[in-house]
């Protein structure tokens, strides 16, 4: 039996905080009321400033698949071309679910490793005359591989080839936790969830949701009931709601966005890259003898949430995980798809702490010996170095 604090340092879901659960052990009210009202208006107000933008935001019972199946059948018509651009296992999942509902999916191909290049989307869309692609759909923080990708470059690719294509962006695993703004980068449709930054337990799902979008979705002709953006923006509020409405979630998201801003989006942005840098530094360490290496091969494109660790030819990333879990009751994420097994993931995001990092570090460490991975020593050292010195300097 394990004794002692469970690190969970999957990439989400992530920890709640104790002062959110306490915020949602409470009772049920009317969620017609006015007091639920007045929740729900202030949530929805600190979620427009979380997504950095002055339009529509809308939410849903459901995971991020569920928002991305809601961008998909409000904006689109069978038989409507999109492009996908190819980041990892998400991105790609996005798009199937695009086959499903009829829509021609294009993807741009990439090497998992490496970001987008905006001057390949370009190409392609000055190549598309006819303006067939109707949307660019990208994955921000791509979970599976740590890569990032920059939206506001692939938003000037889209500008500079003058094409009228919508750009649609997950942020199911960067909003709240790193730098993402709406408005300003031009972005058409924003998927995200409630497991990750956010603090919550997994269930809610929002999109933010731009004027052209909704115009967009005006004439589009793929069913929808329960995703129906029109219906959600029933009676004038962002608010209203497509059955009975998760008063629960609502209780924990107004805590949720109150921490957040009590601990200021800057900060919380700094915290968490410092936390990733740190886990970056342990990695490097851990390269020596031909050790694991962070998946994300450009340095100014590694996620500041999740760090993907490839070992080394021959060595089991899930035999790892399972002795770190067994040994120390640390948990770590697992490689999706074609990386199953040869990639682990460290999750540091969310309510997270030098501390709580450091000691996942150490637990990793120790299992890189127990399992005979050859690795370079001092990875947990390297971590506390960088981690002091910006304290130091802060």
């Amino acid at each position: 039996m394990a004794h002692g604090q469970h690190f969970f340092m999957n990439p989400g879901p992530t920890n709640i905080p104790e002062r959110i659960l306490r915020a949602m052990n409470r009772g049920a009210i009317d969620f017609t009321g006015a007091e639920f009202r007045a929740i729900t208006e202030e949530c929805f107000a600190r979620l427009k400033r979380i997504f950095k933008t002055e339009e529509t935001v809308l939410a849903y019972a459901a995971t991020g698949h569920g928002a991305w199946e809601a961008a998909l059948v409000n904006l689109f018509s069978p038989g409507d071309k999109v492009l996908v651009l190819e980041s990892g296992f998400f991105s790609l999942n996005w798009g199937m679910r695009g086959e499903a509902f009829g829509l021609e999916v294009e993807t741009l191909a990439n090497d998992w490793r490496n970001p987008s290049d905006p001057a390949r989307l370009e190409a392609r869309l000055r190549d598309d005359r006819d303006h067939q692609i109707k949307a660019v759909l990208v994955v921000h923080c791509e979970t599976s591989t740590g890569v990032i990708n920059a939206i506001p470059q692939l938003r000037g690719a889209i500008d500079a080839a003058r094409h009228p294509a919508l750009l649609l962006v997950d942020t199911i695993s960067s909003l709240a936790s790193m730098d993402f703004r709406t408005d300003e980068w031009g972005v058409d449709v924003v998927v995200a969830g409630s497991q990750k930054g956010l603090m919550l337990p997994t269930g809610m799902a929002f999109t933010a949701v731009s004027g052209k979008a909704l115009a967009a979705s005006a004439a589009a002709r793929l069913p929808r009931v329960y995703w129906d953006w029109h219906r959600l923006l029933g009676e004038g509020s962002q608010a209203y709601w497509n059955g009975t409405a998760p008063v629960h979630f609502f209780y924990g998201m107004q805590e949720a966005l109150r921490m957040l801003e009590d601990e200021g989006l800057d900060n919380v942005f700094a915290r968490h890259h410092r936390l990733a840098e740190a886990t970056r530094q342990a990695v490097r360490a851990w390269r020596q003898n031909d050790g694991p290496e962070v998946y994300a091969m450009v340095p100014g494109a590694q996620s500041n949430t999740v760090t993907s660790v490839l070992l080394p030819e021959g060595y089991d990333a899930d035999h790892l995980r399972r002795v770190a879990l067994d040994s120390f009751n640390v948990s770590l994420g697992g490689g999706l798809d074609r990386l199953r097994g040869r990639v682990f993931r460290i999750g540091h995001l969310g309510d997270l702490n030098e501390p709580m990092l450091l000691g996942t570090i150490a637990a990793v460490e120790m299992a890189l010996g127990m399992t005979g991975v050859p690795h370079g020593r001092g990875g947990v050292l390297a971590a506390m170095d960088y981690l002091a010195t910006e304290a130091a300097s802060r």
